[in-house]
């Protein structure tokens, strides 16, 4: 950041770091931290605020953001059972085949991994029919993972007039069969380019 400061460059850096736990005697532990990497956040926002106390080169364009992902388990429910091991009462919990515990960002980020797509593109959130949406790069990808019965044919319709390159949906979102068996139709009619995808 300080070399970009100077410069007006566009470094990029990965940091990583183990989220070990302080010692309850530590200054750093006294002072609200528990673990290494909310220190290490901290020093990053710290650093950035203080850079631009100082002179910055001109074509600079001040970004001192910083994105924090954590390692986890895939947000998809494990359906890898032999059918033999099937009790009939679990079939109703498969029915979403998505964690319970996770946010749409958490379902965002999962299908910018497992599709290439750059971590650090730009990311707007924006609300359309009453429906969060994510826009990726602009129009690179386009996400809404509203929960069961919420996503239909008019608010579809909306979404494609904005023609991502890929927009993906929450396969249980869809308010009923007619909207997820239309949402294919309605992206070729309105916008032919668009790749649709379900998770």
């Amino acid at each position: 950041m300080q070399l970009n400061a100077e410069d007006g460059g566009n470094r990029k850096f990965i940091m990583v770091q183990i989220p070990e736990e302080c010692d309850e005697n530590s200054e750093a532990f006294k002072a609200g931290y528990k673990n290494i990497a909310e220190i290490s956040k901290e020093r990053i926002r710290r650093a950035g605020k203080k850079i631009l106390e100082g002179e910055c080169h001109e074509s600079w364009n001040k970004d001192i953001g910083f994105r924090v992902l954590k390692v986890d388990k895939s947000n998809m429910v494990e359906v890898g059972k032999p059918p033999d091991k099937f009790v009939q009462k679990e079939l109703f919990q498969s029915t979403d085949n998505i964690r319970e515990d996770r946010s749409p960002e958490d379902l965002l980020f999962q299908v910018l991994l497992d599709w290439g797509v750059d971590l650090t593109l730009p990311i707007k959130k924006e609300t359309i029919k009453g429906h969060e949406v994510f826009f990726v790069d602009g129009n690179a990808l386009t996400a809404c993972f509203n929960k069961e019965g919420e996503i239909t044919e008019d608010f579809c319709k909306e979404l494609a007039k904005h023609k991502p390159l890929r927009v993906v949906f929450r396969d249980s979102g869809f308010k009923d069969d007619s909207a997820k068996i239309n949402v294919e139709q309605i992206f070729k009619l309105i916008s032919p380019q668009t790749d649709v995808k379900t998770i």
